[in-house]
């Protein structure tokens, strides 16, 4: 019987890795860990975290505009970029300080460096190498930007968190949940935003009434939202950078974000080598138990190509876990996975979009309530909230909730539970509403949206 250094070797130290090696060492597993960068990974280092707290940021001048309808004798007072970056980065060094102690506490074993695969049982780190019974690769995902000429000078999501200073023209290329959160960021702080998108609108994949009328309010709030844009090229000039189009018209600004997507962290680790299968995006291909084509490798989070969340990269490494050390095989259920945006306003969503639901269940019943939120009434902010219910009619099964709007996530994340429960529309309506509130609307909707495929019917 072959002898290992190590039970479990895990190759990336964000959430799904530290989750996974945290739970093996619970369960009597011998677990080593690297990482070649901070412990924490994407999420907690240069991802939803820090991008959070900047949000949190920006949301201050929103507050000093809103308190003088409250009676506030308000003025917004000059902002500091270089002290929200020195906060943030506190922050940060101290959930980093967290995670190698709980890694510790644990009695997980840390290395410093990058992981590579030397065979199916072997990973070099900083030029030492380590057996190990079973690998995990939990190595996550980095930004690209668009493979055209210039875009090289473009920064990423991870140099948008540390910038020196504030610019005061930014392009932001994309439309996806990174793009939006960032413009709704630096529009906040002052920055004059230019959103730029190839085709469709924003958060393609989202819910369309959500999306467009995200689109609305951002408007509202100064971004420019320009769609159907063909690239051609990004030009850097003395003073700054011009984005090209291929019809030739020209964008000066003095900062270009490339939000365009994240590929997983996948080259130089060995893969092809040992012989795993990769699929035509250079994620690992795996099975519902995570493991892939080679029996003792496994791989969970944003390498994968599954779902690219910091709560299922958690979930897959547990499963994972779970399956492995505790005689508890688990498989991941990736049906009605509740997501936040952190846009301005935000978005919570679960379950099926209106057009995934028309395609899944056939016929169903759509409801709405659009309002302005009470806080806006004297603020006189001129924002407004959009909830949506999405329910099969034969069952009367909720299948998709909906919310642009304040507190929409913290908001959502409750109609999860119950439509992971199998909730009806007529048990939401049974609900005695929580008033006043925003969240007591999604149990007093009552009236059916016009279906328009009827209308197009009757047309």
């Amino acid at each position: 019987m072959a002898s290992y250094d190590f039970d479990l070797f895990t190759i990336g130290a964000g959430s799904g890795g530290v989750a996974a090696s945290r739970r093996a060492a619970a369960y009597g597993a011998r677990v080593a860990i690297c990482e070649g960068s901070k412990v924490g990974g994407t999420c907690v280092i240069r991802g939803c975290v820090p991008k959070k707290l900047l949000v949190y940021g920006g949301q201050f001048r929103d507050a000093f505009e809103d308190a003088v309808g409250y009676g506030w004798d308000a003025t917004i007072p000059e902002f500091h970029w270089g002290k929200l970056l020195d906060a943030k980065d506190r922050e940060i060094d101290r959930l980093n300080r967290i995670y190698i102690g709980m890694l510790e506490k644990a009695g997980v074993t840390l290395f410093e460096g990058f992981g590579r695969l030397i065979d199916r049982h072997t990973v070099e780190v900083a030029g030492r190498r380590y057996t190990a019974r079973t690998i995990l690769i939990a190595v996550g995902g980095h930004p690209v930007g668009p493979d055209l000429p210039g875009f090289e000078h473009a920064i990423s999501s991870n140099e948008a968190l540390d910038l020196k200073e504030l610019p005061k023209r930014m392009v932001i290329v994309g439309g996806g949940y990174i793009a939006v959160e960032f413009a709704g960021i630096f529009n906040a702080l002052g920055v004059d935003v230019t959103m730029m998108i190839r085709s469709g609108d924003l958060l393609n994949g989202f819910d369309d009434d959500i999306r467009q009328a995200l689109a609305q309010e951002m408007t509202k709030r100064g971004i420019t939202i320009l769609t159907g844009v063909k690239l051609d090229r990004l030009e850097k000039l003395d003073d700054g950078y011009c984005v090209v189009t291929r019809s030739g018209e020209r964008y000066p600004t003095e900062l270009v974000f490339a939000a365009t997507g994240r590929v997983p962290n996948t080259r130089n680790l060995g893969l092809e080598e040992v012989g795993i299968v990769m699929d035509a995006k250079g994620g690992v291909k795996v099975d519902s138990w995570s493991r892939t084509n080679i029996d003792n490798i496994y791989a969970v989070g944003d390498v994968t190509n599954r779902v690219a969340l910091t709560p299922v990269a958690i979930a897959e490494g547990r499963s994972f876990v779970e399956t492995m050390y505790n005689d508890n095989p688990m498989e991941v259920d990736y049906s009605n996975i509740p997501t936040a945006v952190f846009s301005s306003p935000p978005i919570g969503t679960v379950g099926l979009t209106e057009a995934q639901a028309r395609q899944i269940c056939g016929e169903i019943d759509v409801y709405k309530s659009a309002f302005r939120p009470m806080k806006n009434t004297i603020s006189g902010r001129d924002e407004r909230t959009l909830m949506k219910l999405v329910v099969d009619r034969k069952s009367d099964r909720v299948m998709g909730a909906h919310m642009l709007g304040p507190d929409s996530p913290e908001i959502v994340q409750g109609l999860a539970i119950a439509m992971n429960c199998g909730a009806t529309k007529r048990q939401f309506d049974r609900t005695i509403g929580l008033h006043p509130s925003a969240a007591e609307e999604f149990v007093t909707m009552r009236d059916k949206a016009p279906d328009p495929t009827q209308q197009q019917a009757a047309e």
